[in-house]
């Protein structure tokens, strides 16, 4: 359903909250109170068969008593109780609804399978359940128990954890940093990320969207949305379950090892979007990626007062990818003739630690000018000859005057002021430039910027429809796959992955099958000519890990020691397996790298 719905959503007339009570525990008055705070312009309900007055509201016992239909509806009722109340949402017209309420289960005939179905039927919008719920600030709409109410802003939030959106809320207050809508997605009944990729990269109040996901279910649909997204604004990511013991969702031991990762991180590059790894570089990239900060390439120059930072930040540079801008002569020349001799003379430009203002300003000139550099990085470690804020005021000066007299895209020009003070981060808020407390912070967040440039470029990148080196077996790999989907299963078997890959041309161990003992030493028999040792693999469709059922004997010589080794795996397959469908085993030459 994509979008369909979600402006009377995220944009409603009238609210309803449907359960809670007074107790200062209940779901239902944190969300009411947050409503009222928020300065929520509509009329605002409270249905409650239980209670007369919540928060000083008159109740009514259910939304068919409602005198008026409500756009949302905030539900914070038992689980058991929510597809009678999505029932009567359908039957007064309600255009959405956002279950806090956790507990309904999920599949066939669990509660959140009647609730989506008769959601579904009616065209209600459902977000949630077990999430924290909806804030639109714009809207003044703060449908959620989240403890502190975000500000306005241009950056859009998608969270598959309630407890992140809080903390990223608490996180972003800190930062100054508001919010055009933040989402918690929770079990994703019926909106899931995709669709709110799709509504945010279409909201001119957005400027970037910032994702929390734990895992993709649909992942022909999260594609299709997040490439879609990409092309029209920034979309950072963050993806926990890095690692294998953070995942526990991989479908193999060698997958949970080492390439469940590995697969979003290729998804995530081919959509276009930036990936990054915490919430502090998360918030570090929409702030400058929401304000349009983007460098034409990845090489940097710097300017200093202090040599020993000059040196940290080319080394964290170069450890990220980055290329420190080999400066031209000149650059180098027009430097000569306004610092003193003791100068540098290279990137970092290092201007000595007696620096004031009117030396930085000289040296700024002629690295913004110079086309060798991408970016310009301005840092400054304050001594007692020159106060850093007058240093700063100067720069933020220097920076406005170049902006508005180049009638081409100006170099980005970023700051790392050691030891900032309130006074001088206004100083750079005021004229635009990024500002970080540390030269790693500012590299670091270069390099981030970098490359989202190059994701952009690669979401842009068209490959070749036809292998130019090759020619595919096309017919063949598509008859593999045929016959897998009509057979509604959800693994290649051994012998199809290597059919597949070799219709397009990708080395691959070789792999054949033999249906008992013998067949297996006569199908042994040429790699063990060749003097390779061989494996034995346990070969059942029905069973995925078969070192599980010890269905794995590796390094075997001889046909006899092949034989019996098929006979093993068999064998302990039937006793631990006894419902599975064996189809006997495959043999591989082992693999010496």
């Amino acid at each position: 359903m994509s979008t369909f719905g979600l402006e009377r959503v995220f944009s409603p007339r009238t609210v309803a909250v449907v359960g809670g009570s007074s107790r200062p525990s209940s779901l239902g008055l944190a969300v009411l109170m947050n409503l009222k705070a928020s300065g929520f312009a509509g009329r605002i309900a409270v249905v409650n068969p239980n209670y007369a007055v919540v928060d000083g509201a008159e109740t009514v016992p259910n939304l068919k008593s409602l005198p008026f239909v409500p756009d949302l509806v905030v539900i914070t009722a038992p689980a058991v109780a929510i597809p009678g109340i999505i029932a009567d949402a359908a039957a007064v017209g309600v255009a959405g609804a956002v279950i806090l309420s956790a507990g309904l289960g999920h599949g066939a005939g669990s509660l959140a399978e009647t609730a989506a179905r008769t959601a579904r039927m009616h065209g209600i919008r459902l977000i949630g359940p077990n999430c924290i719920g909806v804030m639109i600030p714009r809207a003044n709409l703060n449908a959620s128990f989240a403890a502190h109410r975000p500000s306005d802003g241009r950056v859009a939030l998608i969270s598959q954890s309630g407890a992140i959106a809080a903390a990223m809320i608490e996180w972003a207050a800190e930062r100054r940093l508001g919010f055009s809508g933040i989402v918690s997605v929770g079990d994703q009944l019926d909106v899931d990320v995709a669709d709110l990729l799709d509504y945010f990269a279409q909201d001119d109040h957005t400027n970037a969207i910032l994702l929390y996901i734990e895992s993709v279910t649909d992942a022909r649909k999260f594609m299709s949305a997040a490439r879609a997204a990409a092309r029209l604004k920034p979309v950072i990511v963050v993806k926990s379950g890095r690692m294998a013991v953070g995942a526990k969702a991989a479908a193999t031991h060698t997958g949970a090892l080492a390439g469940s990762d590995a697969v979003y991180d290729a998804a995530f590059r081919r959509a276009g979007m930036l990936r990054v790894y915490d919430l502090r570089q998360l918030f570090d990239c929409a702030e400058l990626l929401g304000r349009g900060f983007v460098p034409r390439g990845n090489r940097l120059a710097l300017l200093t007062n202090g040599g020993g930072i000059g040196v940290l930040a080319i080394d964290r540079l170069a450890e990220l990818g980055g290329a420190a801008a080999n400066l031209s002569a000149d650059t180098v020349a027009s430097l000569d003739k306004v610092l003193p001799p003791n100068w540098s003379h290279g990137n970092p430009v290092d201007i000595s630690g007696d620096a004031d203002a009117a030396r930085y300003i000289s040296a700024l000139d002629a690295l913004l000018e110079d086309a060798n550099s991408d970016a310009v990085l301005v840092m400054n470690v304050e001594t007692a000859v020159a106060p850093a804020e007058g240093i700063a005021e100067a720069v933020a000066r220097r920076v406005g005057d170049f902006r508005a007299k180049r009638s081409v895209v100006a170099p980005l020009v970023l700051a790392a002021w050691a030891g900032t003070d309130e006074r001088t981060s206004a100083t750079f808020e005021a004229a635009g430039i990024p500002h970080f407390p540390t030269e790693d912070d500012a590299v670091r967040a270069f390099m981030y910027l970098v490359r989202y440039r190059e994701a952009s470029l690669a979401l842009s990148a068209t490959p070749p429809s036809i292998a130019s080196t090759f020619t595919p077996e096309i017919t063949a790999a598509r008859r593999v796959i045929a016959q897998v989907l009509s057979e509604e299963r959800q693994w290649l078997d051994p012998v199809e992955i290597v059919a597949l890959f070799e219709a397009y041309g990708i080395p691959v161990v070789p792999t054949v099958a033999a249906r008992d003992a013998d067949d297996a030493a006569d199908k042994a028999g040429p790699f063990l000519t060749k003097g390779l040792a061989v494996a034995v693999k346990l070969f059942s469709r029905d069973i995925t890990h078969k070192s599980d059922v010890g269905g794995v004997i590796l390094g075997l010589r001889t046909r006899e020691s092949v034989a019996e080794a098929a006979r093993t795996v068999l064998a302990r397959a039937r006793s631990a397996r006894p419902d599975a469908c064996l189809q006997g085993v495959t043999i591989q030459p082992m693999i010496v790298r």
